[in-house]
């Protein structure tokens, strides 16, 4: 029989479920809350809205060359341009009427989480661009951030409602109070603006709400 030498070191003590990354009572799972914060979203959004200005400062620049990257409906080789188009715009005055919405409704999409930011951005701009590419008037060409933003509005409107929310109900409401006035932009009553852009963004926004946020209505009654 052997006998140890060297200074004696008491066993190693099993890991706690806390530093498992586990709950520390059974039956109570741990949520750890990784969407991004006001001041994150705030500025990440910012940074996009910073670069739209620096687009339109080169497209002043340059006598208005960007704006051939708009949509130019049925055009089969432009179609790639509806990713382009948003981040446009047709003078300062057209971005200066965007900038507020588009930082502020981008915010509060942003803080809902990456993905769902993601998914509703995406889904906004293809929609919205695909809309405007399919039944826009002949020989126009449609730029500008408004198929976006209205896309944002449709989700923060309805996201509540799907997933039966009270907190983002309140913030829906909210959010109308300030912005419901846009939803007429839908209609084509002013000349020169696409409402066409407008209403293929708010179903692109409507259609990411509903598809991130139906499946929490596993329960009856509001949360």
């Amino acid at each position: 029989m052997s006998i140890p030498t060297g200074p004696w070191q008491p066993p190693a003590a099993a890991p706690t479920p806390s530093a498992q990354g586990l709950a520390p009572y059974p039956g109570y799972p741990l949520v750890v809350d990784r969407r991004p914060g006001p001041i994150a979203s705030f500025f990440f959004v910012g940074s996009w809205l910073a670069l739209m200005w620096l687009l339109e400062g080169i497209d002043v620049v340059t006598g208005g060359a960007l704006d051939s990257l708009g949509v130019s409906p049925r055009i089969i080789g432009e179609l790639p341009q509806i990713f382009t188009a948003p981040f446009l715009h047709f003078g300062f005055g057209h971005l200066m009427a965007n900038s507020i919405p588009f930082l502020v409704l981008g915010t509060l999409t942003r803080m809902s989480g990456r993905r769902e930011f993601w998914v509703a951005t995406l889904s906004s701009i293809v929609v919205s661009g695909l809309l405007t590419w399919l039944i826009s008037a002949p020989g126009s060409v449609t730029a500008g951030a408004s198929g976006l933003v209205f896309g944002w509005l449709g989700y923060l409107l309805l996201r509540g409602l799907f997933a039966r929310n009270w907190v983002q109900i309140l913030i829906a409401a909210a959010v109308f109070g300030f912005f419901g006035g846009m939803l007429w932009g839908v209609f084509p009553t002013l000349p020169g603006v696409s409402w066409q852009a407008h209403l293929g963004g708010i179903l692109g926004g409507v259609l990411a709400a509903w598809g991130l946020h139906r499946k929490a209505n596993t329960a009856p009654g509001l949360r």
